[in-house]
Formats: C-alpha cells, structure tokens, sequence
C-alpha cells in the first residue's frame, strides 16, 4: 500500500489500515513521510500509536524556530490525553532540526516535573555555551511528565493524589512521549533514528535509567547526572533530616552552615596534596573529621555549655542536624536492597547555601537548606525564602503520595516506623524507584551508560549512586558491569551548580563514541567555570579513584594523578 491514504478515508480506517506507524489529521489522512513543519500542525496519534494506556495525543502548535544556540528547527508541542478524565494531560515538546544527523535525545525533567522539559537546552555540567544538541542535529524532545506544576513549582506533588498522574511521572509518561516522539520523527524524515540516547539529572537522572531498565530496546545510550535513582529511601531520609530540622533551635542559619564549611575545608582541603579550596580526599575526611572537636579560624565549632544564639559556633541541636544529613540510615520494613537503606548526604565540605559570594550562591542555597526552617504546616516555597528542599519533597510526598490527605502533618509519620504507612511506602517503593538488576537487559542490548555525581551534592547523595554501582556490579558481575557503565565523582561539585567547581563536562561525543562505535571511555578532563578559578580542569576520576594533587601548575588536569585509597588510607595509583 502507498504511504499516501486518500484523504476522504476517516481517521479510524487510517489507522486501522496503516498500524504503529499511521498520521490521522482530523478528518483525513496525511503523508507519513517527510512532511513539513506546518503540515505536523495537524496530526493526531491515536490510541494504538502508544504503547501504554492513553486517549491518543494531539499537537497543539509546530513552528520553525532559528536561532545562534539551535539551528534552524521545527517546534512540536502537544499533548498526550489520559484514560482517566480527572488525571492532568502530558504536556510535551518534539524539535526536528532542518539539518538531521539521524539520532535523538529524550531529555528527562527535574524535581516532581511539572514544567516541560524542552530539550533545547543542555544539562549541567554539560557544556553551557556550546550549540546545544538540537544545533548540533538532534532530534530533542521531553515533557513535563504529565501533570502542571502548582504553588510549589517543582516541588508540587499535589497530583500524586491521582493514579494516572502518578504512574506518569513514576516513569510512564517516558514511554508515552517517547512513543509520539518517534512518530513524529517519522512524519518529518520518513524513518527512524538510527541511535537513540536518554539525558537526565536528579530526577531526570532516574527517568534516563528508568527509560533503559524498562524499555532497554528503545535507546542505545543514557547521559545519567546526579540521579535520584532510589527515591523512596530519599524521601524516607528526607523525612528523618526535615523532623530533626523542625526542632526549635536545630534549624542551621546561613552564618553557621559557613561555619562547618570552612572548618571541613580547614581540617581536609588538603588531604590531596593540594590546598585549592576543594576536598578531593573525601573518604579520607569522612573517617577523621568530626565536627564535635573541629575548629574553625582557631575556635572551637561545637559551643561551650550555656552559648546560644550566637553565629560563632554550632549548638548541640545544630551539630545534631549536620549529623543526621551525614548518617545511613536502615530501613528494615521496605523488604528489598535497593530499599532498605539510604547512606546519607556527604555533608563535611557541602555548601548547604553558605554566605559565599558566588553567583550560584543563592540557587545552591535553593537547592539544600533553604532560608526557612520546616514547620507544620511547611512554609512555602517562595525562592530563595524556602524551607530546606527536602522538607517540601518529603511533606508533599506524604501528604499526596503517601497518606493522601492533603491535611495530614507530615512531622508525625515516623520513616523509620511508618506503621499503618508501611504497606503504602512499599507499594510506592516499587513503582517509583529504578531496579538496578533490570539493568541487565540493557547490557544484553549493547546499550552505554555515563554517570556523574558531584562528592558535595547537598541534595541528592553521590554515596546513594556509589551504592546504585555497587548493586549493579553485584547483579551482573565486574566484566558486564564495565560493559555497560562508568561512573565519575567530582569534588567540590554539587547538585547542577557549586560555588567552588561547577563543572563541564562534554559527555555526549564519548558515549556516542562507545554505544555506535564501541570505543570505551578514556581519561576525561572537567573545566572549573566558577569565578577566578575559571578554567581551571582536573581528571575526571572513576569511582572509588580521586584525583590526588602530584605537583606542577594547579591548574591543570596534567597536575593530577586519579588514585585509590588503600587500607591504611595511603593513596595508591589505579
């Protein structure tokens, strides 16, 4: 049969007639191949085009768009209708580029969603001032994983409270806009991509393994930074650090979070042979600093008995709040390993939202301990006088998710003793959260996996992704592990942004170079774009090696030797 249908055949012959790959447009039918951007202004996706339940999809607006950072492009919005009348559409955005180099990127979102992912912008610490992917001929597309965000912005999770909603935004909302994505594509080029990539951070970290766990045929490759991968034990410690923050007087100011920071950085900057305002030595800090008997400029930074409300040292119920942030914590009643425990924020060297000076200051404040102490009922959110960005996850998380009671006090469901919760967490333990043993299928397809985790990230924890490897290595063995993955740590780099080494990476071109070549990565170098230290690279070191200062200009990843840390602490080369 010709790929044109005569235009008086109904949409629902079309697709009858012409299957997973069919165009209806109202009341005709349309070319599936190589149609131009206006024309996709009037294609409808039925039902049967979506591998998961939907009402179909339909495009809202498509338009050319040119410009210095992406290339001349066609704009695809629309949305994906649900089964459940009451649940939020999925809003998403496809961009085709003039000039095609016949591969795409699903592009994940971050926090709950709630605001489109466009795909015309690059990730941190992808390279900012780069032609974006879509300049480069991308195809880029995302969503706002079905459902739009409130008061909270991304930390609304108010539609949790609806099935369909929560499903989407769990990880079926990929698929689906996958799903249109790819006929899209068709429509425009008249074939498929031949490789097809995820690109994710902190949520959308766990949407790219998710996409590849679940659907490990669809792509070939995943970008994966920062991931919130097991989210359920994270918003259990969430729970845990927002309780112990609530307390009067255990909430830390600005004035003292500086204070711990400079005495980590005091005790262990340079632990790595080099005093350069970054603790790169850190499982060598976390086994000697103890911030009860540290000092800071030559004072003490724990207070005498009877100091208080004073901005000179910590309280005891201060020091108990960093402590908390800092230790696992066992979780016996969810069952499963990836469930059972969650290792704790790296918290001696993190800028929790320091007084800094920096330009990333006041998003790094945003993204950690926020300016408001948690409370009942929680402040709201209204940047940068929040409350900590744990404390909203975990209260619209149990408010929505968990008990569905959008009046329940969030102070008083005990994480570690849910009780009549328990059955809940576990059932949200299994849809949310990223099995690390379904990895295998994707390593059985060929597919490539890059991940990257700041050691300082104050808000989602580079040990949880450590543990992520661990798990991996365990189910699959050391060999297929290595075949499927690398994961880098960067010190002094912190959830997207840092005011001591924000980080560029140009990660794209080496996992292509290893999915579609099969070239494995090499040494990697990262670039410094913060303040005076702009410029300034160092290694990019696999984990467990960091990279240990060996003499020369501190500017240079030349200067830097990655290493192990043996059994009696002394740095070995690896």
């Amino acid at each position: 049969m010709s790929r044109r249908i005569a235009r008086h055949i109904s949409p629902a012959l079309c697709a009858a007639l012409l299957g997973a790959s069919s165009f209806c447009a109202g009341s005709q039918a349309v070319a599936a191949a190589e149609m131009s951007c206006e024309e996709l202004a009037s294609v409808v996706i039925a039902t049967n085009q979506i591998s998961l339940p939907t009402s179909g999809a339909s495009i809202t607006s498509a338009e050319t768009v040119d410009s210095p950072m992406t290339g001349e492009y066609c704009q695809v919005q629309g949305e994906i209708k649900p089964v459940d009348i009451t649940a939020p559409a999925i809003k998403f955005q496809v961009n085709l580029p003039q000039e095609w180099n016949d591969r795409s990127i699903l592009f994940g979102g971050s926090g709950m969603n709630g605001v489109l992912a466009t795909g015309t912008t690059p990730l941190p610490p992808m390279p900012l001032m780069n032609r974006w992917p879509v300049a480069e001929g991308f195809v880029t597309y995302g969503s706002d994983s079905g459902h739009q965000a409130g008061p909270a912005l991304s930390r609304d999770g108010s539609f949790m409270a609806n099935d369909e909603a929560l499903r989407n935004y769990s990880g079926d909302a990929l698929k689906k806009t996958h799903d249109v994505a790819m006929q899209l594509v068709d429509a425009r080029y008249g074939k498929a991509p031949i490789a097809r990539y995820v690109i994710g951070g902190s949520t959308g970290g766990r949407e790219a393994l998710i996409a590849v766990s679940r659907w490990p045929a669809e792509f070939q490759g995943a970008l994966v930074f920062y991931p919130a991968w097991n989210l359920t034990a994270q918003n259990l410690h969430r729970g845990v650090i927002t309780q112990q923050m609530a307390k009067p007087g255990a909430y830390p100011s600005k004035a003292k979070r500086t204070l711990l920071y400079d005495a980590a950085i005091e005790a262990c900057d340079g632990l790595d042979g080099l005093k350069d305002g970054i603790i790169s030595n850190q499982a060598r800090c976390d086994k000697t600093f103890d911030p009860a008997s540290a000092t800071v400029n030559g004072k003490r930074l724990r207070c005498s008995p009877g100091e208080t409300n004073i901005d000179s040292c910590l309280t005891e119920d201060e020091l108990d709040s960093f402590m908390t942030m800092n230790d696992p914590i066992q979780f016996t009643y969810t069952r499963c390993d990836n469930g059972s425990s969650y290792p704790g924020l790296t918290t001696w060297g993190t800028d929790f939202g320091r007084t800094s000076g920096s330009q990333f200051e006041e998003l790094v404040t945003m993204l950690t301990l926020g300016m408001v102490a948690p409370a009942y009922p929680m402040p709201p959110v209204q940047d940068p006088m929040s409350p900590p960005h744990a404390a909203t996850f975990w209260d619209e998380w149990v408010r929505y998710a968990v008990t569905r009671d959008p009046s329940f006090n969030s102070l008083t469901l005990d994480p570690e003793e849910p009780r009549e919760w328990q059955s809940r967490i576990i059932e949200l333990r299994l849809l949310q959260d990223v099995d690390p043993t379904k990895l295998a299928a994707f390593e059985q397809h060929g597919g490539k996996i890059l991940i990257a985790h700041g050691v300082h990230d104050g808000t989602v924890s580079n040990r949880a992704t450590q543990d992520l490897v661990t798990q991996v290595t365990e189910s699959l063995g050391e060999t297929r592990t290595r075949n499927l993955l690398r994961y880098y740590e960067i010190p002094g780099y912190g959830h997207a942004f840092s005011t001591s080494f924000n980080a560029e990476w140009n990660a794209l071109p080496v996992l292509m170079a290893w999915a579609e070549q099969g070239q494995a990565p090499g040494p990697q170098v990262i670039q410094d774009i913060v303040g005076p230290s702009a410029g300034r690279t160092r290694p990019l070191c696999e984990y467990p090696t960091w990279p240990k200062y060996t003499g020369g200009d501190a500017n240079r990843a030349s200067s830097f030797t990655c290493v192990e840390v043996s059994d009696d602490d002394g740095a070995v080369a690896r």
